[in-house]
């Protein structure tokens, strides 16, 4: 099982980011190195990108407030 984590150092501490959308449903197959969510912050999105390969569990609904280091998801 492999953590994704939201990224540090994207933006300010005192920016309030939010998973603005999954690109892949909790369950689907998922390869190393695909886009799978976008991060939204003020007015920049920045992209999630899968480490592993395998089947994505979300832990962060889209929409929900996150911060850096936070576990968005798990590849098992």
């Amino acid at each position: 099982m492999t953590d994704v984590v939201i990224p540090s150092g994207l933006w300010s501490a005192d920016d309030e980011a939010a998973i603005s959308a999954w690109l892949y449903a909790d369950g689907d197959a998922v390869a190393e190195g695909a886009i799978i969510a976008e991060i939204m912050v003020e007015k920049s999105s920045f992209e999630l990108i899968a480490p592993v390969s395998g089947t994505l569990r979300i832990e962060i609904a889209a929409e929900t407030p996150v911060r850096a280091g936070a576990v968005a998801a798990r590849i098992v």
